[in-house]
């Protein structure tokens, strides 16, 4: 019975993607510690972000999207595996190592006939564990493999599948993640191996997974040099009054902008945008760390909380949809988060759907088919003591067993409790924190 309701399932989505081209390419870039208000089209009025802001105005821009947790690592489990941190191994950033039977979003989409890359960060298994990405999935990977290690943006090597090689003129200090000879900077080698990448597949169907380190801080060059946000230079902030890590950060949000451009015009160049469906967010909230103060930019928006917090400055982030003619351009309040990419990817992919998934594809609101597309009842995330369950506009925050109830229909901020005066809501709230327990 189950199998003929998803297949009727599918059925009713096929009139769906009548206007999206078969086995589309498909590219997933996920920032590292972009706040909701860090992107001019979210608000951002003093750190530049011209290209992606001119993709938010020529594509889909998501207000209600949501990371798959607080912290980098169990936010990177959740989107490939399309489950939210109830039914992860993991909800924090202890170590973790995916299983070798693990259905990804990468090895789905490979066994539908895609090539599949990864470029950036990974975390989830080193060389010789079933978790490394070769291992799941990816047909190629370049960058970090250890999450510690790509805090330092001057690393003596990075990862190309399973060997180390060097990069050009960096020098360890002795110290974990302290450079002293800084020369080659790791996240223009990212930027150079995606666009790479794309050439060598612009004739085939591929899936690119490019999840950059910037504009997370080095925590220990942080503590060490008093700034961890590395850069080659300042740029066009240079002459700032401001702090060197704020300058830091800025810089490395534009950056990450001009190179996010770099990545649109190749698929032009190639005449492959068409076919292309680029996503672009951010793995949590901003952080405040290496010198980089939250309030300095207003990285947080008007959202309550930072990094490490589920409150939904701590969750709520950035997310661009850019198809040209396919995604019609807009705004979208569509409730989402990571868990769903995996079934959405999946669908447009035309890739095997996994049971026991807790993600729901957004594909119909990408094709703005939104009569057709499937709801969210609520949304989990479990982190250290606390709990957070947004259930349509209410948000419940739960620190050890006490419960905090937000309208965020009138309290986007999350500053006043009404617990008190909506009780059953808060025990609806409470009944889906113990039932994920």
């Amino acid at each position: 019975m189950k199998k003929i309701i998803s297949f009727v399932f599918f059925l009713s989505l096929f009139g769906s993607l009548h206007s999206a081209p078969s086995k589309p390419n498909i590219i997933y870039i996920v920032s590292d510690d972009l706040g909701y208000g860090d992107l001019g089209s979210y608000g951002q009025k003093q750190v530049k972000t011209p290209r992606l802001d001119r993709m938010a105005k020529e594509g889909l821009r998501f207000t209600d999207h949501y990371a798959g947790h607080t912290v980098c690592r169990p936010a990177r489990l959740v989107f490939l595996t399309g489950k939210h941190t109830g039914h992860t191994a993991i909800a924090g950033n202890n170590m973790h190592v995916l299983p070798k039977e693990t259905k990804t979003v990468t090895s789905l989409l490979k066994d539908a006939g895609y090539v599949t890359g990864g470029v950036g960060k990974w975390a989830l298994g080193d060389v010789g564990t079933s978790g490394h990405p070769n291992n799941q999935g990816f047909d190629f990977f370049y960058g970090y493999l250890d999450q510690g290690a790509a805090h330092d943006y001057y690393p003596e090597f990075l990862f190309r599948n399973d060997k180390a090689e060097r990069l050009p003129g960096n020098v360890n200090s002795g110290k974990r993640n302290v450079s002293s000879k800084k020369v080659t900077y790791a996240h223009t080698r990212i930027t150079e191996e995606a666009l790479a990448f794309i050439e060598r597949n612009k004739d085939k169907p591929f899936y690119l997974n490019l999840t950059w380190t910037i504009p997370h801080t080095n925590n220990e060059a942080g503590r060490v040099e008093k700034n961890g946000q590395e850069v080659p230079d300042h740029g066009i902030y240079k002459d700032k009054d401001w702090p060197d890590p704020e300058k830091g950060f800025a810089a490395m949000v534009t950056l990450m902008d001009t190179d996010t451009g770099k990545i649109l015009d190749l698929l032009k160049k190639f005449g492959i945008a068409e076919n292309t469906l680029v996503v672009f967010t951010s793995d949590n909230g901003p952080h405040q760390e290496g010198g980089h103060k939250v309030d300095f930019f207003d990285s947080n928006g008007k959202l309550k909380g930072h990094k490490r917090s589920l409150h939904d400055g701590g969750i709520r982030v950035p997310m661009i949809a850019w198809w040209p003619k396919t995604i019609k351009p807009g705004v979208s309040n569509h409730a989402s988060a990571f868990w769903d990419w995996l079934p959405t990817a999946c669908e447009l992919g035309g890739a095997e759907m996994p049971e026991g998934i807790d993600g729901i594809s957004f594909a119909p609101t990408l094709l703005g088919n939104t009569n057709k597309q499937v709801r969210h009842d609520y949304l989990f995330w479990r982190w250290s003591r606390f709990r957070a369950v947004r259930m349509n506009d209410w948000k419940g925050v739960q620190t050890d067993k006490t419960l905090a109830l937000y309208d965020l229909s009138k309290d986007i901020g999350e500053e006043t409790d009404v617990a008190s005066e909506n009780p059953k809501i808060a025990n609806r709230i409470r009944k889906i924190i113990a039932e994920l327990e």
